[in-house]
């Protein structure tokens, strides 16, 4: 099951360019999604830009240092056999911004965040439940 997890907002809280503080239960879940067998994707609008500095770097460096292996960064590398489409393939997308994902409002965010309490146990069920 391919997943494609968005930054700011999803894992942490929205303080681009700085990385926020942690959204509540977001890297506990994506480490139990990575153990059941899920290839997670970071799909987020964070680049590394000599104007900008290493903002996706930072990101990837901060999954990394939290035990969470990447399959992808922005790009699914299994689709480049059938597709050159930019758009990295999944199987699910979390992102704060996305309709209808579940948020909760943690004291001191800067705005609504995904809440894993709901979105993880909803996401190893597919994950245990199907064969991708």
């Amino acid at each position: 099951m391919y997943i494609c997890v968005d930054f700011d907002g999803t894992i942490v809280d929205h303080r681009y360019p700085g990385i926020g503080e942690p959204v509540p239960m977001a890297v506990t879940w994506l480490l139990r999604l990575q153990s059941c067998g899920a290839r997670l994707i970071l799909f987020t609008m964070r680049s590394d830009d000599p104007r900008f500095g290493t903002l996706l770097t930072d990101a990837v460096q901060y999954l990394e240092s939290n035990g969470v292996k990447l399959f992808g960064v922005n790009c699914n590398p299994d689709q480049k056999e059938w597709t050159v489409s930019p758009k990295a393939y999944g199987h699910v997308y979390v992102d704060d911004s996305a309709f209808g994902c579940p948020l909760i409002m943690p004291k001191g965010f800067a705005r609504p965040c995904v809440d894993w309490k709901k979105v993880g146990p909803q996401l190893e069920h597919l994950c245990l439940s199907r064969s991708w």
